[in-house]
C-alpha cells in the first residue's frame, strides 16, 4: 500500500481530516505564488509541505528571476527590451522542442509579473552587475543571466539583462541568497491573506472522483490524512532531481550528479499524474551547473579532452556545463596565461569556493601540453589559432567578444576541470497556460494544476539562469487563479 501511487477513490474515504477550496502540495516559489493569487480569488486555501518550513529549493536559489520586455528596473537601468526579442532569445536559447505558446505567454506576460512581485513586497535594487559571474556578488537588482550577451545570440537578438535578483543584506550563496527575499515577502503576503499551512505532510496520492482530482491523501509521521480539494489541488512538488529511478529513465546524464535541487525533490508530483494518465515532457532536459569561476574561464581559453576550444568562454556559464556535458563527454579544462589569471583574481565573485589553485602550470605551451598529457601539438595548434585572430579581436570559430580576447602569452597554467558539473532535471507534467495538468489525450484532467519544476516550464533544452523562479512563480499565480475559479 505505501508504495502505492494510483489514485483512490473518493468513496473509499470515509473521514476527511481537513477540507479547503484549494490545495496546494508544497511550499516553495510555486506554490506560495499559487496560493497567492487563490486566496484573493476567494478561495480558501491550504497548503501541505512536507519539510517544517517554507521556501523549497527557491529560498538557498541565487535569486534570479528571468523577467524581461521592458521592465521597471530594465528601463531604469538604461536597457531597452521588449517581448518579441525576449520570446526570439529564448526561442533560439532552449533549442529544439520548445513550447512556443508558453514562451510567448511568459515573454508577453513578463513585465506584468515583475510588478506583481514588487506590489508583494519583493525588493529589486536599481543597480546593473556587468561582470561575468553566476550571481551578483553584492544587492545589484539586474544583470546578465543566460548568455543573451554572448555569442551565437547577441547576434539572433538584441542583448538584454533579464536576470532580476531580489535584494537582500548579507548574502550568502547557497544558503540566504536572493530565493530567500524573494520567498519570505511573498510567504508574508500569503499567511496574510489567511492561507492556512500544514508542515511535515508527505503527499502520498492523489483521490479522485470519477475522473476528476478532488483530494490528496498524505503522510505525517507514517500516520495517514485525507484532504479534500472543494475546487482543485495544485501540485508544486519541484523536479525530479533526487528520484534515482526517474534520472537513470530519462536524464542518465545526470546519474550520480544531482545539484541545485533539494533531497525533497523526488518527484512525486509527476508520479502521481502520470498514474492518473497525464502527459509528461521533456523529461531529458536538464540544467548544467559547471564549477567554475566565470571571470577565470572568460579570460582563458576551455578546452576539451583533445585539446580543442568549444565553446564562447564569456557566455553564461550554465550554457558551458550543458556543452561540456552534453558534447564533451564531460572534458574540460581551462587554459589562462599569468596575466589574466592575475586579473581575474584581482575581480569580485559570488563563488569564491571556485577559485582553486591550477592544476599544472608551465613555462611554455608546449611544456603545459605534455604535463597534462594531451598529444603534440593538440593544444599548441589550438592557442596558436586562437593567438593568431585574438591579437586582431577577432574570434571567428565561437564569436567571443573582442573585450576578452588578447593573445595567451609567457607562462601559463591549466586547471582540471573534468566532471566538474551537476544538475536539475527541467521537464515534468505537460500543462497548458492556466497550469491545468493535460492528460495524454490532451484534454485537461479536471481539478488537477501544477506549476514549477514539476511541469515542463519555459526552458525545454537549453537554459537560462532564473528561469525557474520566473516560470515556478507566473504559472503558480495562473495555477491558483484556475484553480478558485473552477
Amino acid at each position: 500500500m505505501s508504495n502505492e501511487l494510483r489514485p483512490v477513490q473518493a468513496d473509499t474515504i470515509t473521514d476527511w481530516d481537513e477540507t479547503a477550496d484549494v490545495v496546494i502540495a508544497g511550499y516553495g516559489i510555486a506554490g506560495v505564488c499559487a496560493a497567492i493569487e487563490a486566496a484573493r480569488a476567494g478561495a480558501n486555501v491550504l497548503i501541505l509541505e512536507r519539510t517544517s518550513g517554507w521556501g523549497g529549493a527557491a529560498s538557498l536559489a541565487g535569486g534570479w528571476v528571468y523577467l524581461g520586455g521592458g521592465t521597471p528596473l530594465q528601463q531604469a537601468l538604461g536597457f531597452e527590451d521588449t517581448p518579441e526579442n525576449m520570446e526570439k532569445f529564448l526561442l533560439a536559447a532552449v533549442g529544439p522542442g520548445a513550447d512556443k505558446a508558453k514562451i510567448a505567454d511568459y515573454s508577453r506576460g513578463s513585465v506584468e509579473h515583475y510588478n506583481w512581485l514588487v506590489g508583494n513586497g519583493v525588493p529589486f535594487k536599481e543597480a546593473f552587475w556587468g561582470e561575468p559571474g553566476w550571481e551578483p556578488p553584492h544587492d545589484e537588482g539586474l544583470g546578465y543571466s543566460g548568455g543573451e550577451n554572448a555569442a551565437p545570440f547577441n547576434e539572433i537578438a538584441t542583448p538584454a539583462p533579464r536576470g532580476h535578483v531580489p535584494q537582500m543584506s548579507n548574502k550568502r550563496t547557497g544558503s540566504k541568497g536572493g530565493g530567500y527575499m524573494l520567498m519570505k515577502p511573498l510567504a508574508e503576503t500569503a499567511e496574510s491573506l489567511g492561507v492556512r499551512v500544514e508542515y511535515d505532510i508527505r503527499l502520498a496520492r492523489l483521490i479522485v472522483d470519477g475522473e476528476r482530482v478532488v483530494g490528496v491523501l498524505a503522510k505525517r509521521y507514517g500516520k495517514e490524512i485525507a484532504v479534500r480539494a472543494e475546487r482543485g489541488v495544485v501540485l508544486a512538488t519541484g523536479s525530479f532531481a533526487y528520484a534515482e529511478q526517474m534520472i537513470s529513465d530519462y536524464a542518465p546524464q545526470l546519474i550520480g550528479r544531482p545539484g541545485a535541487a533539494i533531497e525533497e525533490h523526488d518527484g512525486i508530483g509527476i508520479k502521481l499524474a502520470a498514474a492518473l494518465g497525464a502527459a509528461t515532457s521533456h523529461l531529458n532536459a536538464t540544467e548544467v551547473a559547471f564549477f567554475g569561476d566565470p571571470q577565470l574561464m572568460a579570460r582563458g581559453i576551455m578546452v576539451n579532452g583533445r585539446g580543442q576550444r568549444y565553446v564562447p568562454e564569456d557566455t553564461y556559464p550554465g550554457r558551458i556545463g550543458q556543452m561540456t556535458l552534453f558534447h564533451q563527454e564531460n572534458q574540460a579544462y581551462l587554459v589562462i596565461d599569468e596575466r589574466a589569471h592575475e586579473e581575474a583574481l584581482a575581480t569580485e565573485t559570488s563563488t569564491p569556493f571556485f577559485r582553486t589553485p591550477p592544476t599544472w602550470a608551465a613555462e611554455t605551451v608546449a611544456e603545459l601540453e605534455a604535463d597534462m598529457g594531451l598529444p603534440e601539438q593538440a593544444l599548441q595548434s589550438t592557442v596558436e589559432v586562437y593567438n593568431k585572430y585574438a591579437a586582431e579581436g577577432t574570434d571567428p570559430l565561437f564569436g567571443k567578444k573582442a573585450q576578452w580576447l588578447r593573445p595567451l602569452t609567457g607562462a601559463v597554467a591549466a586547471f582540471d576541470m573534468r566532471n566538474f558539473t551537476a544538475g536539475f532535471t527541467l521537464g515534468g507534467l505537460r500543462t497548458d497556460l492556466d497550469a491545468r495538468v493535460l492528460h495524454v489525450s490532451g484534454e485537461p484532467i479536471p481539478g488537477l494544476y501544477a506549476a514549477g519544476r514539476c511541469t515542463s516550464g519555459i526552458c525545454t533544452g537549453g537554459y537560462v539562469s532564473g528561469a525557474s523562479l520566473g516560470d515556478g512563480s507566473f504559472y503558480g499565480r495562473r495555477a491558483g487563479l484556475a484553480a478558485a475559479k473552477n
